[in-house]
């Protein structure tokens, strides 16, 4: 079976990985500070509560 031309070969997966990939930052999504982390943990928060807002209106409005 041939492979799908997505999935690329050896060189254009290791070129993808090591050179043209994206980039990775050390403790990035942590941040460096307490006050970042604390900040970082907030804002998911307020994201989780906003789309458990979303899809609580729309199963409201799936039922009218």
């Amino acid at each position: 079976m041939a492979k799908d031309v997505r999935e690329g070969g050896f060189l254009w997966n290791w070129i993808y990985k090591y050179w043209a990939g994206p980039a990775s930052v050390n403790g990035a999504i942590e941040g460096v500070t307490q006050e970042a982390r604390d900040a970082w943990k907030k804002d998911l928060e307020e994201r989780k509560a906003y789309t458990r807002e979303q899809r609580a209106r729309r199963q409201a409005a799936r039922k009218r």
